[in-house]
């Protein structure tokens, strides 16, 4: 299967190969290799031999023999190892004078052999795309906007902080067939449901009707029906004559005070979707504060609120249960909302409001097991007032058959199947017709021309399934699949592989690599027109099509998979709460989403407004919602929808690093470790990881009990001298970080279990609570070139000093994201050169961007 995508690039390899077989290659006899041995052998080989047990590197032993990829690799680690410091272990060990000439001399070496073979093959070759860019790019060519079958894959493994290298994209048989069968799924999806737009139907739902029963899990408090403003208590038998009645009181209204958190059902009564497909829905609600006696009164705030899809059952519903329909923030006043959810057949759907308190489980001796809803705040308990809902659907385009089915069997007559698929198409020549809407469907998908003994294949199956009897709907959907799932599908090749080869095919490569990168799916009809017509290595055309990619809706699908890996974002839903000493986060889904929108928009802000590199340490300003300007104590903001508000001088907030995502993914559910946030700030920001703690030293284990301070359990941690030395250039860093707890919100002291002031009370779900405030937190800590952090400001400033090395990392994070190949040995100068293009200006992100894109490392060439 690959064999035919590196036909791609056998032509410029041969002129390559002239060029390495002309170029000076250094030999296992000569000075410089003579050199670096007697460096090996003086400071290295008493303890890399092959009889250090646990070593897995014998320098002795290690040869000069740099056309077996496995020893070049290891002479590379040599290389870094030395030049990063980390070997040999104790500094002092290497004269500096010794490391220079070393590391020139190998780096030297190994730099000019690696400038040669990139001249031969390129960066790379080729690439497989990981799973979400295979669904994504599905869901573009046969437009099925919400399509889903990235479960079809296996998870793609991860390194250098990313999903996309190519060395980890492998494929095996196994995950060759679940391509197939991915593919086949997403083809059937696209085939057009019916000769005809499916009937859609409408049902409207009164408040009294709007919920399956008279209560909920929580009793009265969570859920009752109103009638102007007061609590209506009803019997099931009251509730059932009520709904008997004609015409129905549409003057009630459905009140709902709790969150769609187990246990929980809430869904209009006797509604299950019809079929498969979207459906539109309108309701009029309001939001409310329940007060004494059950009174309802306007709330101050909105109220955010989404629908959920799931199977008709009672709480403990089995399959998937999913949010649909968007956010929306209802008001106090009474307003009509529209908005459109995705069922499956026989599926329903449920009110989900965000951020609201959940019902406690009691289970008294002797009795039966209930739940019981939080004490009322001062204020009342806020919810949502639901006065009607209407529901219509399935909705069909109203052109049919669908675009996706016209993707596929372009305008061919259809009519009804009694087959596995709902259609079958009408034809004349059912081979002619194959061969054409075959050869039509794979220029649509194709990455570069194929040739036509490269389309063969797929056209001899096709053929073949027609011959075997197969419909011709039948027999073009195996020739799609099978394209579908080939090599000229599901593998780009890297543009450096091809500057030897036609323009076109170099420019093809290079927009897909583009929009791959930017987008994580296909090139637009705009880019692929600037490649046909060989403009896309014009700088002025490159820089266009890159910000019309950033601006673009699609660049989130760059935004999301990127900080998830590189900033560990997706882990922010890792660690459950240690709800003993953090009560107040018990049960908060509202909070942790509202946190990861957060860290994905600030990002996204700071490319599209081009923004300094170091808003990723500071910044005047924070994206907010109303859930998170409470949780970082600043103005209070109405409703879910994120809103740049700017911060006090002396807030500790304003940068991606203090947002509540960051701080969560760097502590654990039970406490905050300076040593993972400082190694996280290290690595992920300052693109310098710490080296791995040696085996046998354990992790510190938090004292909840309150005995020792932190300060105190890691400088014995850290007293042992093969940790001290590293420890000194990230602890200080996380200690600058202690006052935001493992959620990131701001505090003064830790807490415990049992030492310190009683802190007591009632939790969101209504559970009592009691921890202790205990030791003061001291965030001071000095860096081990002397500098002084007493707190977080000074953390900041300090951050922001490292401009150069924040703009290096995320040049090296885009380069290793964009092409599937980390930096090669011969490669930092090109960094250092991006670097420099960009520095006059103070390292502005969307700069970074676009020196990146244009650059060799990305292009393979210079930009006309």
């Amino acid at each position: 299967m690959v064999s035919a995508m590196s036909n791609a690039i056998r032509n410029s390899q041969i002129v390559a190969l002239l060029l390495l077989m002309t170029a000076p290659v250094l030999r296992a006899n000569s000075p410089e290799f003579r050199e670096i041995s007697a460096f090996i052998r003086r400071y290295c080989t008493d303890c890399h031999n092959a009889n250090k047990h646990g070593n897995n590197l014998d320098l002795a032993s290690l040869k000069w023999n740099l056309d077996i990829p496995i020893v070049l690799r290891q002479w590379e680690k040599v290389f870094t190892k030395v030049d990063s410091l980390q070997m040999p272990p104790t500094k002092g060990n290497m004269p500096e004078a010794d490391r220079h000439a070393f590391t020139r001399t190998l780096g030297n070496s190994l730099g000019e052999l690696d400038r040669q073979r990139i001249a031969l093959y390129g960066r790379g070759t080729i690439r497989r795309l990981t799973r979400g860019e295979f669904q994504q790019n599905l869901c573009d060519l046969l437009e099925l906007p919400d399509l889903d079958i990235k479960d079809y894959l296996p998870e793609d493994r991860e390194s250098h902080h990313t999903n996309r290298i190519t060395e980890k994209l492998d494929i095996s048989r196994v995950q060759l067939t679940a391509y197939l069968e991915a593919t086949d799924a997403a083809l059937r999806k696209a085939v057009a449901s019916g000769v005809a737009p499916r009937p859609s139907t409408k049902r409207r739902f009164e408040g009294i009707n709007m919920y399956t029963g008279t209560t909920t899990f929580g009793g009265p408090e969570a859920m009752f029906y109103a009638k102007d403003n007061k609590r209506l208590p009803l019997s099931n038998p009251d509730l059932q004559e009520i709904r008997k009645q004609d015409p129905l009181d549409t003057s009630i209204e459905l009140a709902i005070f709790r969150s769609a958190t187990w246990p929980y059902y809430g869904y209009p009564n006797g509604f299950r979707a019809s079929e498969d497909g979207f459906y539109r829905v309108r309701f009029s609600a309001r939001a409310v504060l329940q007060k004494t006696d059950f009174i309802l009164r306007p709330a101050s705030q909105p109220i955010p609120m989404t629908f959920r899809a799931r199977k008709v059952s009672g709480p403990d519903v089995t399959g998937d249960v999913r949010a649909t329909g968007g956010i929306m923030d209802i008001p106090p006043t009474p307003t009509v909302f529209n908005t459109i959810i995705k069922l499956k057949k026989n599926e329903t759907f449920e009110y989900s409001l965000l951020g609201l308190p959940q019902p406690r489980a009691i289970n008294p001796p002797n009795a039966p097991l209930y739940y019981d809803f939080p004490p009322m705040p001062k204020d009342g308990h806020p919810g949502v007032a639901y006065r009607w809902l209407e529901i219509e659907g399935p909705i069909d385009p109203s052109i049919w058959p669908p675009a996706s089915h016209r993707v596929l069997f372009d305008a061919l007559p259809i009519t009804t199947s009694t087959g596995s698929l709902p259609i079958e198409l009408v034809s004349e020549n059912a081979e002619a017709d194959a061969r054409r809407l075959l050869q039509r469907f794979i220029k649509q998908a194709q990455r570069q021309p194929l040739t036509r003994a490269e389309q063969k294949p797929f056209l001899e199956l096709t053929l073949n399934e027609l011959k075997t009897g197969r419909s011709l709907t039948e027999a073009l959907l195996t020739g799609y699949s099978a394209f579908l799932s080939s090599a000229h599908f599901i593998y780009t090749i890297d543009p450096t592989s091809l500057t030897r080869s036609s323009q076109t095919r170099h420019q093809l490569a290079l927009a897909e690599q583009l929009s791959h990168f930017l987008s994580n799916s296909r090139p637009s009809a705009s880019l692929q027109t600037q490649a046909v017509g060989k403009n896309l290595l014009q700088e002025e055309h490159l820089r266009n099509q890159t910000d019309q990619l950033i601006e673009s809706d699609s660049f989130n699908q760059f935004v999301n998979p990127f900080t998830s890996h590189w900033l560990d974002i997706k882990a922010v839903w890792r660690d459950e709460p240690d709800i003993r000493l953090y009560p107040e986060y018990r049960l908060n889904d509202y909070l942790i989403d509202s946190m990861q929108r957060e860290a994905y928009e600030t990002f996204k802000y700071m490319v599209r407004e081009n923004l300094p590199i170091t808003t990723l340490v500071d910044a005047d300003f924070v994206l907010v919602n109303d859930i998170l300007s409470r949780h970082y104590n600043l103005p209070e903001q109405s409703g879910s929808q994120l809103r740049r508000i700017s911060v006090p001088d002396d807030s500790p907030y304003g940068g991606l690093l203090t947002t509540g995502a960051v701080m969560k993914v760097t502590a654990d559910g039970t406490a905050s470790s300076p040593i993972i946030r400082g190694a996280w700030v290290m690595d992920r920001l300052l693109g310098d990881p710490p080296p791995p703690p040696p085996a046998n030293i354990p992790a510190t284990d938090p004292d909840i009990r309150g005995a020792t301070t932190l300060k105190e359990q890691l400088a014995a941690h850290a007293s042992d001298q093969t940790c001290a030395a590293c420890h000194a250039k990230f602890d200080p860093i996380g200690f600058a970080l202690e006052n935001f707890d493992i959620y990131g919100r701001w505090r003064e002291k830790y807490r415990s279990l049992d030492s310190g002031k009683e802190v007591i009370g009632i939790d969101r779900a209504g559970h009592e609570y009691r921890f202790f405030e205990g030791w003061l937190i001291d965030s001071s800590a000095t860096l081990s070139n002397g500098v002084q952090l007493d707190n977080i400001h000074d953390l900041k400033q300090y951050l922001k000093q490292q401009s150069r090395r924040l703009a290096r990392s995320l040049t090296v994070q885009l380069v290793v994201y964009a092409t599937g190949t980390p930096i090669r040995i011969s490669e930092h100068e090109e960094i250092e050169t991006i670097l420099d293009q960009c520095e006059p200006n103070g390292f502005l992100t969307r700069d970074i961007f676009h020196a990146v894109i244009q650059s060799r490392l990305f292009t393979g060439v210079e930009l006309e």
